[in-house]
């Protein structure tokens, strides 16, 4: 049975905080956008049992990690930075598997694109990035911030009702993932996030993909269940990364996304083909 998380700090003069459980090969996962580091597994330790050790870390600002730090942000390059200082941390100089969700999934492969040479390969869980957002994109994400800034956790979870198509099917278990990844030492960290990686682009655009030649694990969603990861986006970055693997979960199920016990599985299924 596997021992209990170890915990890690990283980053100099930003805390980023992180824990490492299990032994094996590496699996770094990287988090989405307001979620923290148990929101990619959900608290599966399936990876452990495959033989791997999992290291997770709170983005800045989220979490338990400290904001940014006076005259920085919360930008992509500034994403890849705290990635690249928590594999410091870590040590080691063998190839690892990298994997994200959304906002992590885009740092993962920004990562890749600078250091290929690290990676053993990728899991690309939700990517939602195709070009920058226009205006009315970008007044959405703000808008998220505002109703976070002056409401709280509810009401960050209203706009999300209110702003989202969501079918009835669905509504009530996107509410409560919403509110429960919302575990946060600072909210205002938070909503500075939601303002600015938005208005940042992990790469200048998807044909820059083509160029990551390590083997990558795409976990698309169908749209009526999670509109704000669409399968069409993952179905483009499929296309352009050389040596893509599309899984997406069966009609009518939850995406594989949100059930970690089945994506633990799928990455781990994944790692041993490599």
């Amino acid at each position: 049975m596997a021992g209990p998380p170890a915990p890690f700090r990283a980053g100099e003069g930003l805390a980023i905080r992180g824990e490492a459980a299990g032994e094996g090969t590496p699996v770094v996962l990287c988090h989405g956008l307001t979620a923290t580091r148990h929101s990619v597994l959900h608290g599966s330790r399936a990876l452990e049992r495959a033989g791997h050790q999992v290291v997770t870390y709170d983005a800045r600002g989220h979490g338990e990690s400290g904001p940014a730090p006076a005259g920085r942000g919360y930008g992509y390059s500034e994403l890849v930075g705290d990635l690249e200082s928590v594999l410091a941390a870590r040590g080691g100089g063998e190839r690892f598997l990298l994997g994200g969700s959304s906002m992590g999934a885009h740092t993962a492969l920004a990562y890749a694109l600078q250091r290929p040479e690290r990676l053993a390969g990728l899991v690309a869980i939700g990517p939602s990035y195709e070009s920058p957002l226009g205006p009315e994109g970008l007044a959405r994400w703000d808008g998220l911030a505002l109703a976070l800034e002056e409401g709280g956790v509810e009401g960050f979870v209203a706009e999300i009702d209110r702003g989202q198509p969501l079918e009835p099917r669905w509504r009530g278990s996107v509410l409560r993932f919403t509110r429960e990844r919302m575990r946060h030492r600072d909210l205002a960290a938070v909503a500075d996030a939601l303002r600015e990686v938005p208005r940042s682009a992990p790469f200048a655009d998807l044909e820059e993909l083509e160029a990551i030649e390590v083997p990558v694990l795409l976990v698309a969603s169908r749209d009526e269940a999670d509109p704000g990861h669409p399968y069409a986006v993952a179905a483009a970055y499929a296309e352009r990364l050389p040596r893509a693997e599309l899984v997406v979960e069966s009609e009518g199920h939850s995406p594989l996304a949100w059930r970690g016990g089945r994506l633990s599985r799928a990455i781990a299924e994944f790692a041993a083909r490599l």
